[in-house]
Order: C-alpha cells, then sequence, then structure tokens
C-alpha cells in the first residue's frame, strides 16, 4: 500500500506507539506500506521531529528519517486546483493525488473538505487500519 502520511500522525505514532498511529507507524518501519513524499513533507517531518517539547531522541529521528528517505516513494506535485483551510496542509494533498496514493492519512479530517480532495482518499489512522487489516485478511496490501 502507497500512503501520504500528515505529520500530526507520524508525531502521535511515535509519542504513543499504541493504537492506530502507532502501528501505522510500524508498518512504515517494516516496510509493510510505502509512503509518498515530496521534499516539503520530508522537511516538515524534520521540522517538527526536531522540537523539543517532544523530547525525541535525535539519532532514533535521524535513522527514522533515513529509512522514509530509502523506502518513500518521492515526487514533484502541481499545485491544488482549490486552496484547502490550512495552506501547510497543501503539500499532502498535492502528493496523494500527484502519486495517485491509496490515501492519505491525517488526524485533521475536516481540514481536507471533501469538494477540495481532487479524488484523493482522505482517512483518519482508524479508518486506515480497519482498510489495511480488511486488505491483509483478504491477502491485498
Amino acid at each position: 500500500m502507497r500512503i501520504v502520511l500528515d505529520t500530526n500522525v507520524l508525531v502521535s505514532g511515535l509519542l504513543s506507539p499504541f493504537g492506530p498511529p502507532g502501528e501505522i507507524v510500524r508498518l512504515v518501519s517494516d516496510g509493510s506500506i510505502t509512503l509518498c513524499l515530496d521534499a516539503r513533507i520530508i522537511a516538515e517531518y524534520e521540522d517538527v521531529l526536531a522540537r523539543p517539547r517532544f523530547g525525541f531522541d535525535q539519532d532514533d529521528v535521524a535513522a527514522l528519517l533515513d529509512l522514509i528517505d530509502a523506502t518513500g516513494e518521492m515526487t514533484a506535485a502541481g499545485p491544488l486546483p482549490v486552496r484547502l483551510p490550512d495552506l501547510y496542509d497543501e503539500p499532502f494533498l498535492e502528493v496523494a493525488i500527484a502519486t495517485s496514493a491509496d490515501c492519505l492519512v491525517t488526524g485533521n479530517i475536516a481540514h481536507f473538505p471533501q469538494e477540495g480532495r481532487g479524488g484523493a482518499v482522505v482517512l483518519s489512522p482508524a479508518e486506515f487500519m480497519g482498510v489495511y487489516r480488511a486488505g491483509t485478511r483478504t491477502g491485498d496490501t
């Protein structure tokens, strides 16, 4: 499966390894799912994961970012035809559309109004895990 992962899900999964965000981070780490990215998303991951308030070990962060960089699918995405309420969310949707990712996974579904999604599927972490589990039971990934 190929997904775009919003930074809030990545941070949630690292802060609390239990629950859907933590499961998603494990699936990324073990190569079960591929992240679709661009340079803006990588830069946001780097910026947010380096914030002292989270207390992440920076060697662990560097290893995770190296893994994401090595296994992720990089693209150059074009601009959206419709602006989103939060401009910082636009790169995630742009990449989802450009790569035809299976979905964009976010903890902020409201930031991606239906009329602005350009056909991209936007799921919460719990919704994604339900879809993922259903697919793996039938042999699809």
